[in-house]
């Protein structure tokens, strides 16, 4: 927690928070004693809680602080999640495993690429059209390896920044739910050993959780793709996210799916060990 509320002071500036900038200022972002006036509490308080000597402060002294940083809804919710202790935290599962039903329902959208995510972004199954679709990397296995120490990921995701920083910010959002999570310790680690920038967008602890959006791709076989996409929560195993892509009726993207579809191995399923 000490590790969020700091990232999160130091990516704000005085002029964000209606406070005057004086001179130059030795630290970056807000300083610790700006953030106490704003959130109504002792510079004391909010400094123990940053050096995490305060471990149990109360849900309205977590909303004040939020609103001082001006966190959105999600922000805040990650933090009131990394405030409880570990034994009263909702874990995730760890296993892999997707319902024979979901499988089922996948490999009948013939026209629609859709996949099956785990909390460490681990590709847990795909129907043939999303396995055409990312045929382009090493591996179709896990989206944040793929987006930051796969190669083609550069040339696949067309706005790459922004993709990082979702990317990042989702990983982000499922380590809150559970910090002990040993796979994504595991991703965590491996990938910020292989890039920089996955490290320092690591250390941001920026949170999000799309639901919906747009996607600008470009596959090696078939060209620029224009995919809107959508996130839905498994009820049987609400660790586990399931992602739809669809492309506009009769468009471009549409035929250039259709062509994939047209060279698309067998349905093929992906299950995450951990290792």
């Amino acid at each position: 927690m000490g590790e969020f509320l700091r990232a999160r002071r130091e990516a704000l500036k005085p002029r964000d928070v209606g406070l005057p900038e004086h001179g130059r200022r030795r630290v970056p972002g807000l300083r610790r004693e700006e953030v106490a006036l704003l959130a109504g509490v002792s510079s004391d308080y909010y400094i123990r809680l940053e050096q995490g000597r305060e471990n149990s402060p109360s849900p309205q002294v977590l909303d004040a602080v939020a609103q001082a940083l001006r966190l959105d809804a999600e922000a805040t919710g990650h933090l009131h999640r990394l405030r409880l202790a570990a034994h009263r935290r909702p874990g995730a599962a760890e296993h892999g495993e997707v319902s024979g039903q979901l499988l089922r329902l996948m490999e009948s959208w013939e026209h629609t690429p859709a996949f099956v995510l785990g909390p460490a972004l681990d590709v847990l199954a795909g129907n043939a059209l999303a396995t055409a679709l990312h045929d382009g990397f090493e591996a179709f296995d896990n989206l944040a390896r793929m987006v930051f120490a796969d190669p083609a990921g550069r040339d696949f995701y067309q706005e790459w920044d922004r993709t990082a920083h979702s990317c990042v910010a989702e990983l982000r959002a499922a380590y809150g739910h559970d910090p002990g999570s040993a796979r994504i310790a595991e991703v965590v680690a491996e990938l910020s050993a292989a890039s920089e920038e996955f490290a320092a967008l690591w250390s941001l602890h920026e949170v999000e959780v799309k639901s919906q959006d747009g996607k600008h791709l470009r596959h090696p076989r078939v060209g620029d793709l224009h995919i809107a996409f959508a996130a839905f929560t498994v009820n049987g195993a609400p660790h586990q996210q399931l992602i739809v892509y669809q492309a506009e009726p009769a468009g471009a993207t549409a035929a250039a799916l259709a062509s994939l579809r047209t060279t698309a191995p067998a349905p093929e399923r992906h299950l995450t060990t951990g290792a």
